[in-house]
């Protein structure tokens, strides 16, 4: 079901691959249009400064595909976060210590398995590990064993996503969702109806967050994959003309 026309009063939380941006082989390789900080400029302007990027890139990736536009944000599907009044929010908890090392552990066994698979690339992100198999298609069902495996062997501290052609290791305790939650706790998103766009997986805990909160949740894509959101948009396309409508009222 395609989405209503957006809202002013509306805290807008937008995922970034697959949602603004049209995937490309690699990460490193997508484009921004040049228009598009424009649009969220004006976006963010609208709301009077809530709108936050939340990704699964780091926030230092993020500032720079959307230069010169720098506002709220998560990175690392949360496990980095910027408040609108851009102050970060520190880590260094006992949980992110352990996740930390539970990474350290694995880590080694992903860059050995990614050096003998030509095509599957490691993502190391620090916080968050990421195999991508999108030049080795092949290698689908090696890449789901040995990240299904770290992620049993760690699973105090690590979940695993699999995601559009990636499976990422990542922090138990950090989502999307999370940080939806803690942006609508804060000005200028506090009292706000949250409207979140993401394209894939990793986005389905902040659909289920949006949804609890009684907001518009919408996936961006065909995909006939189950989803929370209660809306669809068939494109990144489609999703630039449905923002852009608002932002031309």
């Amino acid at each position: 079901m395609r989405p209503p026309p957006l809202d002013r009063q509306s805290a807008l939380f937008l995922d970034v691959d697959g949602t603004l941006l049209e995937i490309a082989l690699r990460p490193e390789l997508v484009r921004v249009p040049a228009e598009l900080p424009k649009l969220l400029d004006g976006l963010a302007q609208q709301r009077g400064g809530a709108l936050a990027l939340v990704s699964g890139r780091r926030i230092d990736e993020v500032d720079w595909l959307w230069r010169p536009w720098r506002g709220p944000a998560a990175g690392l599907h949360g496990a980095e976060r910027r408040r609108a009044d851009a102050s970060d929010v520190p880590g260094g908890s006992p949980a992110d210590r352990a996740a930390a090392a539970a990474l350290d552990r694995s880590r080694p066994a992903l860059r050995q398995f990614a050096l003998h698979s030509p095509g599957v690339r490691l993502e190391d992100k620090g916080m968050a590990l990421a195999l991508h198999y999108r030049e080795a298609p092949d290698r689908e069902a090696a890449a789901r064993d040995i990240a299904e495996r770290w992620a049993r062997q760690e699973c105090d501290s690590l979940q695993l996503i699999a995601g559009k052609m990636i499976f990422e290791l990542r922090p138990l305790h950090h989502s999307k969702g999370v940080a939806i939650a803690a942006f609508m706790a804060e000005p200028p998103f506090r009292g706000r109806r949250p409207v979140f766009l993401g394209d894939d997986t990793t986005d389905e805990d902040g659909f289920a967050e949006v949804n609890r909160r009684a907001g518009l949740s919408i996936r961006v894509g065909e995909s006939g994959e189950p989803t929370a959101a209660g809306y669809r948009l068939p494109s990144v396309d489609a999703t630039l003309a449905w923002l852009g409508a608002e932002r031309a009222a």
